[in-house]
């Protein structure tokens, strides 16, 4: 994990040429407080709307938050649901020069409809679309064909955005996927809901999920068995050269032409708020990712992430490189990666300062973690959106509390601290005092145990405007009142 975040951290920029259905996604808010009197329906007074990208346009929204560029290849309607999205794509930064403006198909808009209950919890109550989903004629598609050919060297994947409605015929998808693979550019396609792959034939690598794929394959996905079978049969129907089947909770499943068995790669749980977007978001990583020449399983891995943290969020809400990048350093922190030097604390203690977050710091022996420690810690964190313990080396413990102390060394008080989800990073130091970390880093906040008469450092904090707080006390606990009842219970 952390070589692929240094990898995500060093990424650049790739550059996406991405084919799909356009579309202009409308949200329509109001309180939702009674039911009619014509019938058992729930009446919405409408206070506000919100429009945004739908469609490949949500992709391309995702991409260029993720540090891709992306040019968009479609259709919109001449009309003033045209005028908005390409007023929205071109405000995100995505090139809209390719995006054909067709007199006699409308764009295609999806009008969601949010209930509000006493202006909160928000709820999507009916969806309704607008669209033609008829497949685009033959000079529509020559002119988008014209758009790209002579020019896939510009380009470092071909991303296409399949939902159905009519832009990726199957001859434009062929033609797209034989000037891509001509050039060398890999070639990341979102199948349409549909029972036959054939026209994204000679594709590297397709992001069916799990009803989709079982839809193209014939086979009920219900265990790992007949999930082999299945991605098998989508690569055979495809002939492609990787396949990924998105598995919502359970995370996805990755089978390349060359393995006869594929693997899994499972997703943290997470609580889902609204899955609108995910698959969205899962096409647009794979396309940066791919087009960056990350290896499929990185891809995958990364994709796993932006996903879980897209359907934490209501609606679609593209999810940035550095969210990724940050979720990862919280999960190497889950695993015990959460101690760091201060070289590298102060790093991260600048990049937290640069998103106007809140610093804690407190610090302390914490020999013997104990019920007291874990509740005032939880109180710090509390006070700001990031906390730092530093706790005293083995050497400087000797040094303030005698030859027998402490119990517990450095690495394992370090490790029990950082396995506190509370707690965001741990240093060590070795001085008898936080003094020059205080320094150095300048916390907004330096939090101390209610069991600490002299708060260290105090005028340090409170010099440069800081805040220094005593929080909570916790009667009857402390390591040494621990110690004394272990010696007295053996005698």
């Amino acid at each position: 994990m952390d070589a692929l975040l240094e990898r995500l951290e060093s990424m650049g920029s790739p550059r996406v040429a991405l084919v799909g259905d356009y579309m202009l996604d409308r949200y329509v808010y109001g309180n939702a407080e009674r039911i009619s009197q014509e019938g058992p329906l729930p009446v919405l007074r409408a206070l506000s709307e919100d429009n945004r990208v739908g469609g490949a346009g949500n992709v391309a929204a995702a991409i260029l938050a993720l540090g891709g560029r992306v040019a968009c290849v479609g259709t919109v309607g001449r009309d003033a649901a045209g005028d908005e999205l390409l007023r929205l794509l071109a405000a995100r930064g995505a090139e809209t020069a390719h995006l054909v403006r067709l007199h006699d198909r409308g764009t295609t808009i999806k009008t969601r409809y949010i209930g509000l209950t006493q202006g909160r919890n928000r709820q999507q109550m009916l969806r309704v679309d607008t669209e033609a989903d008829g497949p685009v004629g033959d000079d529509v598609r020559a002119t988008l064909l014209a758009a790209i050919r002579g020019r896939m060297d510009e380009y470092d994947v071909l991303a296409i955005e399949d939902y159905g409605k009519g832009v990726v015929t199957e001859h434009l998808a062929g033609e797209l996927i034989d000037e891509a693979r001509q050039a060398g550019v890999p070639v990341v396609v979102d199948p349409a809901r549909i029972d036959n792959y054939r026209r994204y034939r000679r594709a590297t690598l397709l992001t069916p999920n799990r009803f989709e794929a079982e839809l193209a394959s014939g086979v009920g996905i219900t265990d790992d068995e007949s999930l082999e079978l299945a991605a098998g049969r989508v690569l055979s129907a495809a002939d492609a050269d990787a396949v990924v089947i998105t598995l919502d909770r359970d995370g996805a499943y990755l089978r390349t032409r060359d393995d006869n068995r594929g693997r899994r790669f499972p997703s943290r749980p997470r609580t889902v708020y609204d899955g609108t977007g995910a698959g969205d978001e899962v096409m647009a990583m794979l396309s940066v990712a791919v087009g960056d020449r990350m290896s499929f399983s990185d891809a995958v891995t990364l994709t796993n992430i932006a996903g879980g943290l897209e359907v934490e969020r209501f609606g679609v809400v593209p999810i940035g490189r550095d969210e990724v990048a940050e979720e990862m350093r919280r999960m190497i922190g889950l695993r015990g990666g959460k101690t760091l030097g201060r070289e590298r604390l102060a790093e991260e203690v600048a990049r937290r300062r640069e998103r106007n977050e809140t610093v804690v710091f407190t610090n302390g022996c914490f020999d013997l973690l104990h019920i007291g420690h874990v509740r005032y810690l939880q109180q710090a964190r509390e006070l700001g959106n990031c906390l730092i313990v530093a706790i005293n080396s083995d050497e400087s413990v000797r040094r303030l509390k005698g030859p027998s102390r402490p119990i517990i060394s450095q690495d394992e008080r370090a490790e029990m601290l950082g396995s506190l989800e509370c707690v965001d990073y741990v240093t060590v130091f070795d001085e008898d005092t936080p003094k020059p970390l205080l320094e150095m880093l300048r916390p907004d906040v330096l939090a101390k145990g209610g069991t600490t008469g002299e708060i260290v450092g105090r005028e340090i904090v409170a010099g440069y405007g800081g805040k220094v707080l005593t929080l909570d006390k916790v009667e009857g606990l402390s390591t040494t009142q621990i110690i004394n009842r272990i010696v007295e219970s053996d005698g």
